[in-house]
């Protein structure tokens, strides 16, 4: 049966606005002006970080740079965002996005300059976005880079009701020749780990496969640490490595820096060595986190795949020579990291080996695994 009669979701008098479509201007309006004042919290030398333009500026020259080469990284939060999303945690990741990116800059011995974020979502709602935002302005201010713009996109029909996606650009610059390639990372140059925060922003497909098959109860406290619930725990975010790496990196004290990132250990320290280094990295040489312990004792998992898919307690690793590694083990506690001694670089083709005794991250005999590239 048809009807000329119009659809009860045609407005009165047949006049569409985009507010009809799901689209609502003034909230996207409203969003600019209550971020606005986060962004301009986030100003350093080279930018102005005001908001309503179709483009940012940065100067480098205001920055200090005489001849910069500038450096470019990308990236997400990943599938933390569903832990987020569904356990109303917006607060902090914001700052897993740009952790994601500035770590990626300052391993190539580059300063971040400004960042940019983009958040895509069904409708805007509740106060989310801002809340996000704030953790991003956050997370700019720890990494001395200013938020000089983003987009934030509201499509109906692309996005689960609450559900939202986030995506962060960075720049960072570094003096021409001054550059972190890894060329200079030798054998005998010893292995420092960076305590990690967390699970950072890798592996939580794994993570929340488990807390659904074995069926957590995220909002109670966590078996490992009575004082603090497991949510709060997992949702811990990404650690922010560039203010206490940037001095030594200008000292010249580091010779190679990895990000541990998806990967993990086993196939993220070898990104950064020569054709004729390999890494080797003793598993016995720090406490394996409780978290991670959890983790890997909850889906029983390989101390090898482990070594591949979790950061195992430590978000960043440097190769420094063996006269500096007293030094820069002090520069570094001084900045308020946990620096862990966790192996050394061998004469081998470019990889990384991992190995534990029995006991080691719940091995039943020694163990070892070795990932080429």
């Amino acid at each position: 049966m048809t009807s000329d009669t119009p659809s009860s979701n045609t407005p009165p008098g047949g006049s569409y606005t985009y507010e009809d479509a799901g689209v609502s201007i003034n909230a996207g309006n409203a969003l600019v002006k209550a971020i606005a004042p986060l962004a301009k919290a986030t100003a350093r030398p080279g930018a102005t970080s005001e908001l309503g333009g179709f483009g940012g500026f940065f100067d480098p020259k205001a920055a200090g740079y005489t001849d910069p080469l500038l450096v470019a990284a990308n990236d997400g939060v990943g599938t933390k965002l569903k832990l987020a999303i569904e356990h109303d945690r917006h607060d902090k990741v914001g700052i897993d996005l740009v952790a994601m990116c500035v770590n990626d800059l300052i391993v190539q011995g580059a300063e971040p300059l400004f960042f940019l974020d983009y958040f895509a979502t069904g409708k805007l709602e509740g106060g989310v976005a801002e809340r996000v935002v704030a953790g991003i302005a956050d997370g700019c201010k720890q990494a001395g880079c200013a938020l000089i713009g983003g987009e934030t996109a509201e499509m109906p029909g692309m996005y689960a009701s609450g559900d939202y996606d986030l995506a962060g650009f960075c720049v960072g610059a570094v003096e021409r020749g001054e550059q972190l390639t890894g060329d200079a990372v030798a054998p005998g140059d010893v292995l420092l780990g960076l305590a990690s925060s967390g699970v950072h922003s890798n592996g939580y497909s794994l993570v929340r496969k488990l807390a659904s098959d074995l069926g957590w109860k995220l909002e109670r406290p966590a078996r490992f640490d009575a004082d603090r619930l497991l949510i709060d725990a997992l949702i811990e975010p990404t650690r922010i490595y560039v203010a206490s790496l940037l001095p030594l990196i200008r000292q010249g004290l580091v010779h190679g820096l990895a990000h541990i990132t998806g990967g993990g250990l086993l196939e993220n320290v070898p990104r950064v060595l020569p054709e004729t280094a390999h890494a080797r990295i003793d598993a016995d040489l720090w406490e394996q986190p409780r978290l991670m312990a959890f983790l890997q004792a909850q889906g029983n998992i390989e101390p090898g795949e482990f070594a591949r898919t979790f950061n195992c307690g430590v978000g960043m690793v440097l190769a420094v020579g063996e006269s500096d590694a007293d030094a820069a083990t002090r520069a570094l506690e001084a900045a308020g990291e946990t620096v862990l001694r966790v192996g050394e670089i061998v004469e081998g083709k470019r990889g990384c080996t991992v190995r534990g005794s029995r006991g080691t991250w719940a091995a039943k005999d020694e163990w070892e695994t070795t990932h080429l590239g």
